[in-house]
């Protein structure tokens, strides 16, 4: 059954636009893109099923994180959306242009390909592990317990949006023990016989290895039409390491559909 997913909305004069985070990430993550975007489209950012707001669930299978959101589409009486997703989100991007092509205007992948990975999160969720809830008295506290796992600052201040205080203590808002369970759920992917016929985009981190030239046939084997655009010095957070850069790429593609 579809989870009723916690979204935000930036009204805009245009069509329906989706934009779906990462692993361990939320619909805030993508706040002034959205912003910029919802001068020309209606712009839905749902936090996907144990992220943010949204229900928690052990199922962590693209198939039902798709539905969640096409549930969130017909709650808004949204016929279909371009999709853009950007790493986890990317691949229930795809699942949704392969398995469900009506709901999908167009779609944009943000540094992620349409293949199983063979890397696991264990660094990140012992960054998780480190901070001791039971008695952490502030965000700064909890930076420097996952600080003696997790050197990048960066990368612990994405983390950390995560943690929340209720009137007793902070916690963490995600589903982590169901996140943990299904790694290899999220790091895998399902590659039907489908093929997307409509306009798509890759847009990928130079300094990222996720979407390389050996799985470039796998992207278009199943997706004919799709483009790729390369953000020079990004990583694998395109639109947070280059922004500017990022939405070159973005309104490219977007500008494109309407030729």
């Amino acid at each position: 059954m579809a989870l009723h997913l916690n979204y935000r909305e930036y009204a805009g004069p245009g069509p329906a636009l989706l934009l779906l985070h990462g692993l361990f990430g939320r619909a805030a993550n993508w706040g002034a893109i959205a912003k910029q975007l919802a001068t020309d489209f209606t712009v839905i950012v749902p936090d996907l099923r144990n992220h943010g707001a949204s229900p928690h669930d052990p199922d962590m299978c693209y198939e039902s994180m798709t539905a969640d959101v096409i549930s969130l589409l017909n709650r808004l009486g949204i016929n279909d959306a371009i999709w853009i997703g950007h790493s986890m989100g990317g691949k229930v991007a795809m699942t949704a242009a392969l398995k469900d092509p009506s709901r999908v205007r167009a779609l944009a992948v943000v540094d992620m390909a349409p293949v199983t990975y063979t890397h696991n999160f264990d660094d990140v969720l012992a960054g998780f592990d480190a901070v001791d809830l039971s008695a952490v008295p502030s965000r700064k506290e909890a930076d420097q317990q996952m600080s003696q796992v997790i050197s990048s600052p960066e990368l612990r201040g994405f983390l950390l949006q995560n943690l929340q205080r209720d009137q007793q203590r902070y916690q963490w808002e995600l589903g982590l023990e169901h996140l943990r369970a299904a790694v290899s759920l999220i790091t895998g992917f399902e590659q039907p016989q489908a093929k997307f016929e409509e306009e798509a985009v890759f847009i990928s981190g130079s300094e990222s290895h996720y979407v390389t030239e050996q799985n470039w046939p796998i992207i278009q084997q199943h997706f004919p039409r799709a483009s790729r655009c390369v953000v020079e010095g990004a990583g694998h957070w395109v639109y947070a390491d280059k922004p500017q850069e990022f939405m070159r790429c973005l309104h490219q593609f977007l500008q494109s559909l309407d030729d």
